[in-house]
């Protein structure tokens, strides 16, 4: 099944799909993360208003939205987009605030005592330490991203690794079914690793286990 579909073009086809819908949910899902998180963390009163509704929301399965998301935004790629976003939104955004709720203090009361700004703040002390749970956070959402992916191509999708394990689930095909499956789990490796590997370069200060 991988050699014909490579042959005919199709596996390339849907391969670019889906990467290319999960990294737009993806690189979404992390920037809102990243500020609604760092909001919700910094802010008591924004964590104390948004914590009920957030959990809320993270205990909705993404599957879930998929009928919603038919109504409110036919079967386009935005739907898809929304899912996927969804999907890697709330699972890095309770790492980040809850990262940035837990860092020691001391560090911030030292910045405040030697003068420094808000921005400054941020930018030498809070954020060098977020780093490693944003890189967490980054891990965590692609996996949930991919595993989301089936689901959000079932909205009608032409092109795509779901959409391709769905015909032939269909037409009772198991090779192509079979091969979605690795390939879903091999690319999600593959960007897995790419990401451990961001980390190793921007927290080689960090001191760590071997």
């Amino acid at each position: 099944a991988f050699v014909a579909l490579l042959r005919n073009g199709s596996l390339q086809a849907h391969i670019s799909a889906s990467f290319g819908r999960v990294m737009i949910g993806f690189s979404m899902g992390i920037v809102a993360a990243v500020v609604l998180g760092f909001l919700i963390g910094w802010f008591r009163t924004i964590r104390m208003l948004l914590d009920p509704v957030i959990n809320f929301f993270r205990a909705l399965p993404p599957i879930a939205l998929i009928p919603l998301m038919i109504i409110f935004f036919g079967i386009g790629e935005t739907s898809k987009i929304i899912v996927l976003t969804y999907a890697s939104f709330f699972p890095a955004l309770v790492v980040i605030y809850q990262s940035l709720v837990g860092l020691d203090p001391i560090y911030v009361r030292v910045g405040r005592s030697l003068g420094s700004t808000n921005m400054e703040l941020f930018r030498k002390v809070i954020l060098p330490q977020l780093v490693p749970s944003i890189i967490t956070a980054c891990r965590v959402s692609l996996g949930v991203t991919w595993a989301t992916l089936v689901a959000a191509e079932l909205i009608a999708a032409q092109k795509g690794i779901g959409a391709m394990m769905v015909e032939a689930q269909n037409f009772f095909q198991m090779p192509p079914l079979v091969l979605g499956i690795m390939l879903i789990g091999a690319i999600s490796l593959f960007m897995d690793g790419v990401v451990r590997f961001i980390e190793r370069r921007v927290t080689a200060w960090q001191e760590k286990l071997s």
